[in-house]
């Protein structure tokens, strides 16, 4: 694997089913506000990323990660909806978009 770098573009897997289900099961006005927030990260380095105060990057500390990936994120893919995804190398590797904002935390 490459070395990450933070003045790398970011890279999208959007080939999660999980992550593909929740996309797809959204409203029509809420899966396009998904799809412009996808395009904007698609433009967006890895320093810019994690500066983006409307994208609210966080770390999952309530979650173990599943073996082999360092630490799971959050990011507001919608005004009021969250996706699951990590790091690997360039890529974003998205996982699943939240039902509700504490869905995302593994509370409920």
């Amino acid at each position: 694997m490459a070395k990450a770098r933070s003045d790398a573009k970011v890279r999208l897997d959007l080939n999660n089913p999980v992550f593909q289900d929740g996309l797809f099961g959204l409203q029509k006005p809420e899966r396009l506000a998904a799809l412009e927030t996808l395009s904007k990260l698609r433009q967006l380095t890895w320093s810019q990323l994690y500066r983006d105060a409307g994208l609210k990057w966080e770390k999952i500390a309530s979650v173990a990660p599943p073996l082999g990936i360092d630490a799971l994120y959050s990011l507001r893919i919608t005004r009021s909806r969250r996706a699951t995804a990590y790091r690997d190398g360039d890529f974003l590797r998205l996982l699943s978009v939240a039902r509700d904002h504490d869905g995302t935390y593994g509370k409920k």
